[in-house]
């Protein structure tokens, strides 16, 4: 569980540090959202990818709206890993337009097998990914 607490606390924590937090009207953002291309909402996109950036990227199709990360462990929980996927599941800014799976090992005697994950994590992933996509948007209309 430290693994789930560390990948939520460094959602929350990019997303702070990224200065968009309170719209701030970051050029780059508003770039980076004007090149994404197709059947996934751009904002939500972006989002997902900001929010999620401390996991491996093993494959993103924007046309799809699927996202998904590779196995990775966080300082001082080395015996557990987490991985994730995001699907982005509507072209418009909705609330219900994103889920996130999120999948835990635990390592047993040089084994890795599956451990439960807490159920508020992935809608608490879902929140955060929501909130920069919605800044987003916001710093595009200043």
């Amino acid at each position: 569980m430290k693994a789930v607490s560390s990948l939520i606390a460094a959602a929350f924590g990019a997303m702070a540090l990224t200065g968009c937090v309170f719209g701030g009207g970051n050029n780059l953002d508003e770039r980076v959202v004007e090149e994404i291309e197709g059947g996934a909402n751009p904002y939500l996109w972006r989002a997902s990818l900001d929010t999620l950036q401390a996991l491996p990227l093993v494959n993103a199709d924007p046309f799809g709206g699927t996202i998904i990360y590779d196995w990775h462990s966080f300082q001082g929980a080395a015996d557990e890993r987490i991985k994730a996927t995001v699907y982005i599941l509507d072209s418009r800014l909705r609330a219900d337009g994103v889920k996130v799976s999120v999948f835990r090992q635990v390592n047993q005697d040089g084994t890795w097998t599956d451990a439960g994950v807490d159920p508020d994590t992935g809608i608490q992933l879902e929140n955060a990914i929501l909130v920069r996509a919605r800044n987003l948007k916001a710093s595009e209309l200043d």
